[in-house]
C-alpha cells in the first residue's frame, strides 16, 4: 500500500467501513444545479459503446455496482477500465492531452479543476442530476463559472477519531474549540495514552492540505475570492501554523512519529489517544486490533475543533465527468446519472463502503445505524474545497515542508508564513 491518503488508494477491496447515522436531508441546502449549455438527456435505454476509466481502490466493485444498469441497458457495451490510483491522474493527463481520453473518467473530487478548466469535460446536461442533493463541497467543486462540469460519487472529510475509554477514564469530553484541543490531549494521556495525539509527521502536500484546514479553521483563506492572489501570508495562517505547532511543543504529540502506516496500530495499541483523520479507519480497527466489537468499545468520534472561522473541514472525494470527445456523450450521461442515484450509491457503500456524495442515500437502513460516523456527516456540510488550480499541489508539497520546520522549532510561524506565500507567488495561481 502506498502512502497515499486519497480514499480511492485507501479504500481497498475487502476492506469494511462503517457509515454514518443519517441526519435528515433537511440540514443547510445546496444551491440548485447551475444552468449548462448542454442539452437534456432522455430516459431511453443506453445504447453503443462506453468507455469509463477510474482508479482501482473505490472503482473495484463497479462492476457489481453497475450490474442493474447494464441488465437494464442490453445494448450498452459499457468497458471498466482500472487503473493503479498512483498512475491514474498521469495517464488520464496523457490520455485527454493525445486525444485518446475515455468518454467517463472519475476525477478526484479535490483537484478536478485541472482537468475541469482546460476544457476536457463537457457541461453536466441541464436537469441531469440536482445540484442540491449533494454535499455543498463536493457539488461546488465541479462548478466553473456558473458551470457544472463533473458529478458526485463519493464523499469525505476528516473528524476527530479518540479512544473513548482514556477519555472516560480521565472524565474529558471532546474538544469543541481550539482552546479546548490541547487540555483534551493532556487528559488523554492522563487516562492512558502514550501520547495524546497521533499526529501525521509525513510532512507531505497531506500535511499542507492539514494546515489549510487549520487556516479555514482560524477564519482565513488560501486564495483571494477572485482566484487571482494566494493569501497564505496572514494572521489566520499564523495562527494554524502556530495551533499545529502547539501539539508538537506541548509534547501531546511525536513529531517523528507514528508514520501514516503506523497510526492505526499506534491507536490500538494506546500508544496515542486520538487522530484527526478520515472515515476509512473505523471500519479497519477491529482488524487492527484482531477483535471483533473492540472499535464500538474504545472509540468516539467528534466533529473538528473549532478556530474563530469555526470547526471547517475539507471535502474530497470522486466525481464523474464525460469527455467533451466523447462519441457517445447521450449514453455516457446516463451511466453517470445512474451512478449519481441514491440507490447505487448505497450499493456502492454495500460492496465497498465508500461514502455516498448524494445526502439522502445515507438516510438508507444499510448506512443509517452507525452513530460513530456522525461526525464525518456534520463535518461534510460545511466542508471547504481546496485551491481549484493547478499550482496548489505543488503549494501544498511545501506547505507541508514549512509545517515541518516549525513543527520543530527551526523556523516561526511567521517566517513560514511568508516563506510560503512567496513561494506561491513563484508558481502564480494558473489563473492569469
Amino acid at each position: 500500500m502506498t502512502r497515499s491518503r486519497h480514499a480511492s488508494a485507501r479504500f481497498a477491496p475487502g476492506v469494511a467501513l462503517v457509515a454514518v447515522l443519517a441526519l435528515t436531508a433537511c440540514g443547510r441546502g445546496a444551491e440548485s444545479a447551475p444552468s449548462s449549455t448542454s442539452a437534456p438527456v432522455d430516459d431511453e435505454p443506453a445504447t453503443g459503446t462506453v468507455e469509463l476509466w477510474a482508479p482501482d481502490g473505490d472503482a473495484a466493485a463497479l462492476d457489481d455496482v453497475l450490474a442493474s444498469f447494464r441488465e437494464e441497458n442490453p445494448d450498452l457495451d459499457l468497458q471498466v477500465t482500472l487503473v493503479p490510483a498512483d498512475e491514474y491522474t498521469t495517464k488520464l493527463q496523457s490520455a485527454v492531452a493525445g486525444g485518446a481520453g475515455p468518454d467517463v473518467a472519475q476525477l478526484y473530487t479535490e483537484s478536478q479543476a485541472q482537468f475541469l478548466a482546460g476544457g476536457a469535460f463537457a457541461p453536466v446536461p441541464e436537469g441531469l442530476v440536482d445540484g442540491g442533493s449533494f454535499f455543498p463541497g463536493a457539488w461546488e467543486s465541479g462548478v466553473l463559472d456558473g458551470i457544472a462540469y463533473s458529478v458526485p460519487w463519493y464523499s469525505y472529510t476528516y473528524a476527530l477519531v479518540y479512544r473513548s475509554d482514556f477519555a472516560q477514564a480521565a472524565g474529558a469530553k471532546p474538544p469543541t474549540t481550539w482552546d479546548e484541543t490541547i487540555p483534551f490531549f493532556e487528559a488523554l494521556q492522563g487516562g492512558g495514552a502514550g501520547k495524546g495525539l497521533g499526529a501525521d509527521v509525513g510532512w507531505d502536500i497531506y500535511n499542507g492540505q492539514d494546515v489549510t484546514q487549520y487556516l479555514w479553521q482560524a477564519g482565513g483563506h488560501p486564495m483571494s475570492d477572485d482566484g487571482l492572489e494566494w493569501t497564505l501570508d496572514t494572521p489566520e495562517m499564523v495562527d494554524a501554523l502556530t495551533y499545529n505547532r502547539s501539539f508538537f511543543t506541548s509534547a501531546i504529540a511525536d513529531p517523528d512519529a507514528p508514520g501514516f502506516l503506523d497510526s492505526q496500530p499506534y491507536f490500538v495499541e494506546g500508544r496515542t489517544g486520538a487522530m484527526m483523520t478520515g472515515p476509512w479507519v473505523i471500519g479497519q480497527l477491529d482488524d487492527v486490533a484482531g477483535e471483533d466489537g473492540w472499535t464500538s468499545e474504545h472509540v468516539a468520534t467528534a466533529p473538528l475543533p473549532a478556530g474563530a472561522g469555526g470547526s471547517v473541514g475539507a471535502i474530497a472525494g470522486g466525481s464523474w465527468g464525460v469527455g467533451a470527445d466523447s462519441d457517445n456523450p447521450e449514453a455516457s450521461w446516463k451511466v453517470v446519472r445512474h451512478l449519481a442515484e441514491p440507490g447505487t450509491q448505497v450499493a456502492q457503500y454495500e460492496a465497498l463502503a465508500s461514502l455516498p456524495a448524494v445526502r439522502s442515500a445515507w438516510d438508507d437502513p444499510a448506512i443509517a445505524h452507525e452513530p460513530l460516523l456522525d461526525a464525518f456527516f456534520e463535518q461534510l456540510e460545511d466542508a471547504e474545497t481546496y485551491p481549484q488550480v493547478e499550482p496548489w499541489a505543488q503549494i501544498a508539497t511545501q506547505l507541508g515542508a514549512e509545517m515541518e520546520a516549525v513543527a520543530k522549532e527551526r523556523q516561526t510561524p511567521e517566517e513560514a508564513a511568508a516563506a510560503i506565500q512567496a513561494f506561491a507567488e513563484s508558481l502564480g495561481t494558473g489563473t492569469e
